[in-house]
Formats: C-alpha cells, structure tokens, sequence
C-alpha cells in the first residue's frame, strides 16, 4: 500500500529492467512525480511511468530543488519518488535528503534495491564469501574530490585479504592497483575484474590481475560506471565445502550420517 503524504526513497537495481523488484515497479507505475538520477538509470526503466507523470532528471538540478519538488508535489497529495540507480544505501546521497524533508514534517521510506556489485557477481558467477578463501566483504571507494577517513587506507583495508570492491573509482584504477600492491597482503597475480554497467546491455567485464588491470582498463577506454573487484573469489585455486550441507554435518533440521 503507498501512502502519498510518504516521499518515497527508491532503488531501481543495476540496470537491467527486469532486476527491479517489484514493490519498486509498483511504485514507478503509480507515481505522479519522479525524480531520477538520469546519468545513471537505464531509460527503459522509465517507460514504466504513467504517462502523465512528471519526470525530473536529479543530475541537472541541486539537492535545493530536488527536496523542494518533492516537498511541494508531497504537500499537493501527488505520489512522489526519488529513483535511485542500485540501492540507496550504498553511495547515494539519501541521508542528507532524508534529513531535510523530515525536519519539514514529512515522512519518508526507503525501497531497497539490486546493487550493481550483486549483478555484477551474478554475471561471473561469483561467491563473493567463499568457505576457505574469505568470508569477508568490504565495499569502499578510492579518494579524490570525495574524502575517505584516514582509517580506511587502501593499503590499510587491504590487510584483511577479503573480497574488496570499489564504487566509483575506476577511473583511479592505476592508483588504487599500486596502494593494494604496497603491503604483502596481495600480489601481483591477485585476481580482479572490472565490470562496467553491470546489468546494461552494454555491459563489459574485464578480468585480470593486480599486475595488468590498469593497462586492460585503459585500452578498453573506461573512466566510469565501472567496478571494481579484487579477491581470490574471482578465481580460487581451490576452496572448502560448505559445513551446512555436510553429509555429517549435524544442524537443527537435519542428523548428520
């Protein structure tokens, strides 16, 4: 049930129409106003919309008047969504929008998404927590114009030896290879891959190592919408059974033999 006094906080998935979840396409189909990420959503997706609903593209406008659109059509009982590409939990800027449309009095939620990384293991058929190479997955970014804390260093992240994923850094690729090469945490035949638009109909996945990822990258001429991935899991020599499934595992639905 959508309640139009609630502004609605909506992931659309990787790309891929048909990786939208359903409560998200809902949504999108009864909306009166939609505010888009537009340098990130698949277009197709939008097809999806009434035909008389009003269409904002986020990437030509500020967070001002994102939050007054969606104040002011809330406030006029128009069904109202921000669309966001993946899941709006992952590097999507909803904290501070939700902030400032809950200081107004209005109630807001947010509609979980696909997030690009989830497609993109899809496509190589990962496991991105493998029984007896990590059971560990850390999602961060590289630093340029956006600042990491000091205490979330590459070379410092790199000491667990999990499966490490960057949003938004592949075009920092040669910088974030020659930080995770600094520590004897992984070496330069380390797996990785770059998948660029994971989910799209363009879609290209890279596979390499930590030695050439950067020069694979560069000749395919990615600078964006790309990530990037580095771990055993992409291509583990070998790796341990799951306990669970264990013909002498014991568990509480099963006796083990």
């Amino acid at each position: 049930m959508t309640d139009n006094n609630t502004i609605y906080f909506v992931g659309c998935g990787p790309g891929d129409p048909e990786l939208v979840t359903l409560k998200a396409m809902n949504l999108i189909h009864d909306a009166d106003v939609i505010i888009y990420s537009g340098s990130l959503i698949n277009p197709r997706i939008l097809e999806y919309a009434k035909k008389d609903a009003i269409l904002v593209d986020a990437s030509l406008i500020d967070r001002q008047e994102i939050g007054r659109i969606l104040s002011d059509s809330t406030k006029k009982g128009k069904l109202s969504i921000r669309l966001h590409d993946g899941d709006p939990g992952i590097f999507s800027t909803i904290r501070e929008q939700i902030d400032k449309l809950e200081e107004g009095g209005l109630r807001c939620k947010v509609v979980p998404g696909v997030t690009s990384l989830l497609a993109a293991a899809a496509e190589m058929n990962l496991e991105l927590t493998l029984p007896g190479i990590t059971q560990t997955l850390i999602i961060t970014r590289a630093e340029l114009r956006t600042p990491v804390p000091a205490r979330e260093k590459i070379s410092d992240l790199a000491k667990h030896r999990g499966t490490l994923v960057f949003y938004l850094s592949v075009h920092l690729v040669e910088g974030i290879t020659k930080e995770l090469l600094e520590g004897d945490a992984y070496t330069k035949d380390t797996p990785v891959a770059v998948v660029y638009r994971a989910g799209w109909e363009n879609q290209i996945i890279i596979k390499g190592t930590l030695e050439n990822i950067t020069r694979k990258v560069k000749q395919a001429r990615i600078i964006k919408t790309a990530l990037i991935i580095v771990g055993d899991v992409l291509a583990p020599k070998e790796y341990e059974y799951s306990k669970v499934y264990d013909a002498a595992f014991t568990h509480g639905f099963r006796r083990g033999d």
